[in-house]
């Protein structure tokens, strides 16, 4: 059976701004997890970022097999934040969970760790500066005009070919 993640947010993560910056403190924490009480004891994925005019910056990535509320601002998780707000004097840092699904009270850690891998690749690919450590090394192999290939309007080959496969 294929475990189906739900995406929850982008959800506006809270801070302090001060006179040289903004910093994420313990009440901001406390704040953002009382207007999102239902994901707290959530598990899955989650994926700190910064929202600047239209789009999205990705930072961080990580996994919650306890719980998002455990995890999500970790210390260590927290220090990725903040090194990752310094770099950016305008934008809106946010989170977007992925829910994993629970059978029988329990989740499938498998599949979050799968998820992770998967999303810390495709965070590379759109920012270079992710700050994972782990799992961020590129394959080293493409598919020309699929996946990580130049710049530029694919074969019809290719197009065809990414239309069978059911991919965008």
């Amino acid at each position: 059976m294929t475990t189906m993640f739900t995406v929850h947010g982008p959800h506006e993560v809270p801070t302090y701004r001060g006179k040289a910056g903004r910093t994420i403190t313990p009440e901001d924490i406390q704040g953002f997890w009382k207007s999102h009480p239902a994901l707290a004891s959530q598990k899955g994925c989650y994926v700190f970022a910064i929202r600047t005019g239209g789009g999205f910056t990705l930072g961080y990535v990580g996994k919650a097999t306890k719980s998002f509320r455990q995890e999500a601002f970790a210390p260590h998780k927290l220090a990725k934040y903040q090194q990752f707000l310094v770099d950016y004097v305008k934008g809106t840092p946010v989170l977007f969970f992925l829910v994993s699904p629970t059978k029988k009270g329990k989740v499938n850690s498998k599949h979050i760790s799968g998820l992770e891998d998967f999303l810390i690749q495709k965070g590379v690919a759109a920012n270079p500066e992710l700050l994972n450590v782990k799992g961020t090394q590129q394959e080293q192999w493409g598919i020309q005009g699929i996946l990580r290939s130049a710049q530029g309007k694919p074969s019809q080959a290719a197009r065809e070919f990414k239309k069978a496969m059911k991919s965008s």
